[in-house]
């Protein structure tokens, strides 16, 4: 059990500093406009919320001390 929440912690941690150094990010594509079957799209670049990466690395933080100084 200490291992899991150690590793799930330090996931977390990585993946909100990630996050927070402007990396973390997603694509998304809107159709514009469609004509039977032919389609024009756009696609975005956008960036994940700050706030999750704070999130990330507060609660991979805790796991990851909460797994290196679990008593069991």
């Amino acid at each position: 059990m200490r291992a899991i929440l150690f590793i799930v912690g330090v996931a977390l941690l990585v993946g909100g500093l990630w996050v927070i150094f402007g990396h973390g990010g997603y694509t998304e594509t809107d159709t514009v406009f469609q004509l039977g079957s032919a389609k024009l799209t756009a696609t975005h670049q956008k960036a994940f919320p700050e706030w999750m990466g704070i999130a990330g690395i507060v609660v991979g933080a805790l796991l990851a001390l909460g797994g290196m100084f679990s008593k069991r």
